[in-house]
């Protein structure tokens, strides 16, 4: 199997973060898409094992947090890492425009309300981290959130600390925390959002809100360099994930969630003499001539 340099995309505690120093196109180690494949495959069958001891122990819980421009694949991305994991056991959730209720609660509300409980994982598809993309590139948006007056450069400021602060507690209290960045170029978004006008079945996919925030890109970016910047800590890291390849993509990511669960050193629960001995009187019961079938 190929190896993939997890230390190559992580973004180390206090990094000054450029994307133009990461390549959106690469494919890590991996010379085709089939060889990709078979470690997806492979990655997935240890996931699957993974989650059903997480479940079963019910001590951690693993919060997956997904970001990236529009069309970078944050939905397929889903789709194909937790293909054949027990879905009794995932909670997704999607973080779109806020409602009236959300908006009259502070922004992290939304998201702490469907956190995964411990023995599951949530995956968040946007998240709070949309405060300090969406919001700070359209900060007209404030208007909405009905915050006590104070000044923009404390704003952004004081919510890097806040959601540092939030990851830590949610850290130290069993739930893992790992954050995903999908890399993508502007010239495969546009052929994506291409694709999208060109086939039928994609035509659902496409909003105009989709092509209107391309207008924002070089805003987009900046502003995710300063979030990877000042929020990838030891207890919930961030990776960039070169997003231009789908099919590499997702087996990186798939790949690192399973090298963060195994870093949990997960078990099954242990069974006890006394348990044992009951369940010894179990079997007996089961066994008796008149249960048998």
């Amino acid at each position: 199997m190929t190896p993939i340099d997890h230390a190559g995309l992580l973004i180390k505690p206090g990094e000054d973060v450029h994307l133009a120093d990461f390549d959106s196109h690469s494919t890590g180690g991996f010379k085709t898409k089939h060889h990709a494949d078979t470690q997806l495959c492979t990655d997935i069958e240890r996931l699957t094992a993974l989650q059903e001891m997480l479940y079963a122990k019910g001590e951690y819980a693993l919060l997956i947090v997904l970001q990236g421009m529009d069309a970078a694949g944050k939905d397929g991305a889903i789709k194909h890492v937790m293909t054949g994991v027990n879905p009794q056991g995932v909670d997704v959730s999607s973080f779109k425009t806020p409602s009236a209720t959300e908006l009259a609660h502070d922004y992290l509300w939304r998201c702490s309300k469907v956190l995964p409980e411990r023995g599951r994982i949530g995956i968040f598809n946007r998240s709070y981290y949309e405060e300090l993309t969406v919001v700070r590139v359209h900060e007209a948006v404030l208007d909405h959130e009905r915050l006590p007056p104070q000044s923009a450069v404390h704003l952004w400021k004081d919510r890097y600390e806040d959601i540092v602060a939030f990851e830590r507690h949610l850290s130290r209290n069993g739930t893992r925390v790992v954050k995903f960045f999908l890399h993508l170029s502007k010239e495969e978004q546009k052929k994506r959002l291409l694709e999208r006008i060109d086939t039928p079945d994609k035509n659902w996919k496409l909003s105009a809100s989709d092509v209107h925030e391309r207008k924002f890109w070089d805003d987009y970016q900046n502003v995710y360099e300063e979030l990877l910047t000042h929020t990838s800590t030891t207890s919930a890291p961030w990776y960039v994930i070169p997003a231009d390849h789908k099919w590499f993509s997702r087996v990186a990511i798939a790949n690192i969630i399973v090298a963060e669960l195994e870093a949990l050193h997960l078990t099954y629960p242990e069974v006890s003499d006394e348990q044992r001995a009951h369940l010894a009187e179990i079997g007996k019961e089961l066994t008796h001539p008149a249960l048998v079938a």
